[in-house]
């Protein structure tokens, strides 16, 4: 573990913060019951979370404008229900799907890990999400944020520089005082492209229990933690 410390702290949100597949599945398995809707909704979870992954290599790749993640999100949702065969829900009830990325909840440690961190650093979100759906998300959730960062802020989806390198702009900080943390390698990867700290922390029950992704740490991570709470004693708060 590297002895230098952050200014501030961003935190890769959906499936690092909030428990974005388990959040998705419960509700839409509550409406479903109400509307007399069956269906797969992990494997619509699923579907919609590689259709986003697979918008984001085109807006990377340039072959897509960048749009608000809420109006791809839904976009995305109807391709979702569509492969997986989910029919009957009203146009009504697919907006307030959409909506639950609004609400997600957080995983179990992260609230209390964040608070702690919140006591010694600028603690705050750098996520692809935009700005409405992580405030409404951070009221919902009780996530203690200083500071909200999201791409609608920068027109600009990670991994694009833009991103990483504007939220230290918008802190008055210099890259090497902002540390991203993240349960994803990859997005530590750029970070630390662009001259960030890094942190990485487990979440290996993100993408359901066969996650094959993501299990340990892949490189020298200035802090390596279990949690967010172990992430922050760890940083000596």
């Amino acid at each position: 573990m590297s002895s230098k410390k952050p200014v501030a702290i961003v935190f890769d949100t959906f499936g690092s913060v909030v428990d974005w597949r388990g959040s998705l599945v419960a509700e839409m398995k509550e409406l479903g019951g109400k509307r007399g809707v069956n269906g797969d909704w992990a494997a619509v979870a699923d579907a919609w979370r590689h259709g986003y992954h697979r918008m984001l290599d085109e807006v990377t790749a340039g072959t897509r404008d960048y749009g608000l993640l809420d109006d791809l999100h839904r976009e995305l949702l109807d391709e979702a229900m569509r492969d997986v065969g989910v029919t009957g829900f009203r146009e009504d009830d697919l907006r307030d799907i959409n909506l639950g990325w609004h609400r997600l909840k957080a995983w179990p440690d992260a609230v209390a890990g964040l608070t702690r961190l919140k006591t010694k650093y600028i603690v705050g979100s750098l996520s692809n999400g935009n700005v409405r759906l992580l405030v409404d998300m951070a009221k919902g959730a009780n996530l203690p944020w200083d500071v909200v960062f999201g791409s609608d802020m920068f027109s600009r989806f990670k991994p694009h520089p833009d991103t990483y390198l504007g939220s230290a702009r918008l802190l008055n900080l210099e890259p090497g005082e902002v540390m991203l943390a993240s349960a994803h390698n990859g997005d530590l990867a750029n970070a630390r492209k662009y001259g960030l700290m890094t942190g990485f922390f487990l979440r290996p029950t993100e993408f359901g229990p066969n996650q094959a992704i993501d299990l340990a740490a892949e490189a020298d991570w200035d802090v390596i933690a279990d949690d967010i709470e172990d992430m922050a004693t760890k940083l000596d708060t």
